[in-house]
């Protein structure tokens, strides 16, 4: 015969049961508030949360949710805030351009989530896709490239870099010994290291993947650790090849050189006295650097002001931040890509009209013309990371600026 629990062991079960119940009615509630208060952005996060740290494996809507929520994952990165001032850049409305293309269909085609045309100080076209709007916040990827080149440039002019013929083991230590001794920061800055260095994003084999999850050696930042590891293939300045790891030692380079974080630099040099409307964030990698070739994440607008700042020679409230003839200098071509349309800067990719582009994977752009007084800022997340993984999203992009500088170019003149 089956005996009876204890009068207190029943009591022990309903409480727990109880318990149990309360805990699990609290955690719904929890999640029921946390969805009535979160915004749409976060909403499509939470659905379509990437399972990888690795952006180059997610899946497309693991993109379109996270492009603009970037910084608000702290699970795959943490971020540092680019301040933005009280005074803000104006971008006034002007005629509206007619580029001769359709531009939905374009947009639809790009997967472009924004697109913003400023010709002559003015806004000729602007446009937004994939559920995104002005308010919004899209990462930049390598667009970072160039920013942050942009600070060596302002890092010389405050005195911080003696030359840019300086060896970048000068400024970092840690590099002393590695293929990078007797490299030169101009050399990082047109990626003619002569390292030997793997880009394919196709390939979770490749460096571009492998060293954003190096585990650093004590007290080394990250990037500084995986880099000086890898082996020369040809004397530096004699061969060029695509390398976001020397983007981040440029970074680096700037922080130990100014003694401060990029962020707070870029904020205190571009962003705020130039007038950007937002305050934007940089991603951090482990070791707590900003992630230098890749990963601001800021409205399009703003993308679009930068290139106005570029564009009017580097000024910001009326002051210079960039040495006399740096932009020229870092916009002409330095170095051949093997590509018929493009060379290569300091982090720019320069065309042979005097046009030069700051370049992000799965479709960010900022592209300046000086001649036509033309920015275009675009984002958006095409299928494949670049044309090399398939498709002809790159070219065609270039194609739809090129219309647009014609129809620029078919405008009566005052």
């Amino acid at each position: 015969m089956r005996s009876r629990p204890a009068p207190t062991e029943s009591r022990s079960r309903s409480i727990m049961k109880k318990w149990i119940v309360s805990v699990i009615v609290l955690l719904a509630l929890a999640l029921g508030t946390f969805w009535a208060m979160a915004d749409k952005d976060m909403r499509r996060l939470v659905l379509n949360m990437p399972t990888d740290t690795d952006v180059l494996f997610w899946s497309t809507p693991q993109r379109d949710a996270v492009f603009r929520s970037m910084d608000r994952v702290p699970i795959l990165s943490k971020s540092r805030i680019i301040a933005a001032g009280d005074n803000t850049f104006p971008l006034p409305e002007g005629e509206p351009l007619d580029t001769g293309t359709d531009i939905d269909a374009y947009m639809e085609a790009q997967r472009t989530a924004a697109l913003v045309i400023v010709q002559d100080g003015k806004i000729r076209l602007e446009r937004y896709g994939l559920d995104f709007g002005p308010e919004g916040r899209w990462t930049s990827f390598s667009v970072a490239k160039s920013f942050t080149s942009t600070l060596v440039g302002a890092a010389v002019k405050d005195g911080h870099i003696r030359s840019i013929e300086d060896k970048v083991s000068d400024y970092i230590p840690d590099l002393r010994g590695s293929a990078y001794d007797n490299v030169t920061i101009r050399q990082l800055l047109t990626m003619t290291s002569g390292v030997k260095w793997n880009e394919d994003y196709a390939d979770p084999e490749s460096d571009v993947a492998l060293f954003n999850t190096h585990k650093a050696d004590p007290g080394v930042d990250a990037t500084v650790s995986y880099m000086r590891q890898l082996e020369s293939e040809a004397t530096p300045g004699t061969k060029w090849v695509y390398k976001t790891g020397e983007t981040n030692l440029i970074g680096v380079l700037v922080s130990s050189a100014t003694g401060k974080n990029l962020s707070d630099y870029f904020s205190e040099k571009v962003w705020r006295p130039f007038g950007m409307e937002q305050d934007a964030s940089w991603l951090l990698g482990p070791t707590g650097h900003e992630i230098s070739g890749c990963c601001v994440q800021a409205s399009t607008r703003d993308y679009a002001r930068f290139g106005m700042f570029i564009l009017g020679g580097g000024v910001a409230n009326g002051e210079p931040v960039l040495p006399d003839g740096w932009i020229a200098e870092a916009t002409m071509k330095h170095a051949d890509t093997g590509s018929p349309d493009y060379g290569y800067g300091y982090q720019w990719w320069t065309l042979d009209d005097g046009a030069f582009m700051a370049r992000g994977i799965f479709g960010q752009a900022i592209f300046i013309d000086p001649k036509r007084q033309l920015v275009i800022a675009s984002n958006g997340n095409w299928p494949q990371a670049s044309d090399r993984q398939g498709g002809d999203h790159g070219e065609k992009r270039l194609a739809f600026f090129r219309q647009v500088q014609s129809a620029i170019d078919r405008e009566p003149k005052p």
